[in-house]
C-alpha cells in the first residue's frame, strides 16, 4: 500500500509543477502584454506621404496633453499608429521639417495615458465634448485598464498561499490557489471581451479610412493566450488538492479498519 501512496504523491506533485510552470508563463505573458503597445495596429499604405504640412499640426497635437480621442486616432490612422494599454504609437520621419524633403527613414514615437486619460468620459461623438457621454464605451476602457492589474493580483496571492502550502507541507491550500487562478482567467477574458468590445464601437463612430488596414497585435494575442493557461492551472491546482484529500480520508479510514 505504501507503494501505491507513493505513486499517488508522485502524481499530485507532477500536477502541481505543471500548473506552477503554467501559472508562471501565464504571468509573464500578463505582463508582457500589459508593457508593450502593440494590442492594436493600423497599417497605412503610404505613411511618408501622409506625413505633410496639415499632417504635420495633427502630429504636434497627437503629442499634445490636450489631444481627444478622434485627433489622436486620426494619427494613428495616418502613421502606422499601434495602441497599447498604456501607450499609443506612431511611426514618422526623422527629419519632418517644411523644407526637407520627404524622406524613408522613420523611427516611431509614443505618448503615454496619463491616469485621468485612462479614466477619461468617451463621448458619443468622438471630440465633441457637447455630443454627450458613451456609457458603453467609458466603462470598457476602464475596464480594460483594471482587469489586467487585478488578474495578476490575484496570481500573484495564489502564489504567495502556494508558498505556504509547501511550508505547511499540506496540499489542500492549493485549492484556493486554484479558485484564484480561475477568477485571473476570468478577469483576463474579461479584459479581452472589453478590448475587442471597445475597438469595435470606437470603429464604428470613427471608420477606418480607405487605404488603412487594422488588426490585432501580438500583445493582444499573448493575453488571449494568457487565460486558457490560467484556466489549465487553476484546474490542475484544484484536482490536486481535492484528490490528495479525497485519497488521504480513504487511507485514514483503512488504517482504523
Amino acid at each position: 500500500f505504501s507503494s501505491k501512496g507513493a505513486m499517488m504523491d508522485n502524481r499530485f506533485a507532477t500536477a502541481l509543477v505543471i500548473a506552477c510552470v503554467l501559472s508562471l508563463i501565464s504571468t509573464i505573458y500578463m505582463a508582457a502584454s500589459i508593457g508593450t503597445d502593440f494590442w492594436y495596429e493600423y497599417h497605412t499604405l503610404s505613411p511618408v506621404e501622409n506625413i505633410t504640412e496639415a499632417g504635420r499640426s495633427v502630429w504636434e497635437e497627437f503629442v499634445s496633453e490636450e489631444a481627444d480621442e478622434k485627433t489622436y486616432t486620426d494619427a494613428l490612422f495616418r502613421c502606422n499608429g499601434t495602441v497599447g494599454l498604456w501607450r499609443r504609437c506612431i511611426t514618422v520621419p526623422k527629419n519632418s521639417h517644411w523644407y526637407s524633403p520627404p524622406e524613408t527613414d522613420m523611427t516611431t514615437n509614443c505618448i503615454s495615458f496619463s491616469l485621468s486619460d485612462q479614466f477619461m468620459e468617451k463621448y458619443i461623438e468622438p471630440g465633441n465634448h457637447n455630443s454627450g457621454t458613451d456609457l458603453n464605451r467609458t466603462y470598457l476602457w476602464r475596464l480594460q485598464f483594471l482587469l489586467p492589474f487585478v488578474s495578476l493580483g490575484l496570481m500573484c496571492f495564489g502564489a504567495l498561499i502556494g508558498l505556504c502550502a509547501c511550508a505547511c507541507r499540506s496540499l489542500y491550500p492549493a485549492i484556493a490557489t486554484g479558485v484564484l487562478h480561475f477568477l485571473a482567467g476570468l478577469c483576463t477574458l474579461g479584459l479581452v471581451g472589453c478590448y475587442v468590445a471597445g475597438i469595435e464601437l470606437l470603429h464604428k463612430k470613427l471608420p477606418l479610412p480607405d487605404d488603412v488596414r487594422g488588426e490585432f497585435g501580438w500583445s493582444f494575442c499573448l493575453a488571449c493566450v494568457s487565460a486558457p493557461l490560467q484556466f489549465m492551472a487553476a484546474a490542475l491546482f484544484i484536482w490536486a488538492a481535492r484528490t490528495n484529500r479525497k485519497e488521504f480520508t480513504l487511507l485514514k479510514a483503512y488504517r482504523v479498519a
